[in-house]
């Protein structure tokens, strides 16, 4: 391989080794400004869309130790990389979107860590709820116990202190009508 190419496929391997997750897809068909708003919605979601040549990736994504897609690398193939921040469901999402808009790009395969996903499974992934929605529903299950302990654990002290008020009146007014 020629030195020019080796550095392509070098800086290749860094972005799709450093990435979470990396997504394939076919972009056949899509426009410049189409292009260009892709790849501003997924700078939103924290990824980044690189059109490489199908030899390059796969020589780049061998030598990241990422699953074999060599069936994959037909076609006019682009590649989806995100930060150590971002998150699959969200780029998904994006694409997913994009593509109801646009009919293209088109998801071919993906990975997440070294687990090979399919199309049925990243189109899966872009219907889960974000991140944080995720979050704030396991909060929400781990909070509901808790209140309801502290509701059923003070409901008998509350119970005495009503027992002990009522006594204490009691005795005031009795106290009260005694000395008349």
């Amino acid at each position: 391989m020629r030195p020019e190419k080796q550095l392509i496929v070098e800086d290749l391997k860094k972005q799709v080794g450093s990435s979470p997750f990396v997504i394939l897809t076919e972009y056949k068909g899509m426009t410049v400004a189409q292009f260009a708003e892709l790849r501003k919605r997924l700078r939103g979601a924290k990824a980044e869309y690189h059109v490489a040549k199908n030899t390059m990736l796969r020589h780049a994504m061998k030598a990241a130790e990422l699953p074999d897609f060599d069936r994959s690398f037909g076609g006019m193939t682009a590649v989806v990389v995100g930060n150590e921040k971002a998150d699959i469901g969200a780029v998904a999402k994006v694409l997913k979107q994009f593509g109801k808009e646009f009919e293209k790009p088109k998801f071919k395969v993906g990975s997440l860590g070294k687990k090979a996903l399919s199309v049925e499974e990243i189109s899966a992934v872009a219907d889960l709820p974000s991140l944080d929605v995720l979050r704030a529903q396991l909060v929400g299950l781990l909070q509901t116990p808790a209140t309801r302990i502290a509701v059923v654990l003070g409901a008998p002290a509350s119970q005495i202190a009503r027992v002990l008020k009522a006594h204490a009146e009691k005795q005031g007014v009795a106290a009260g009508a005694a000395p008349a």
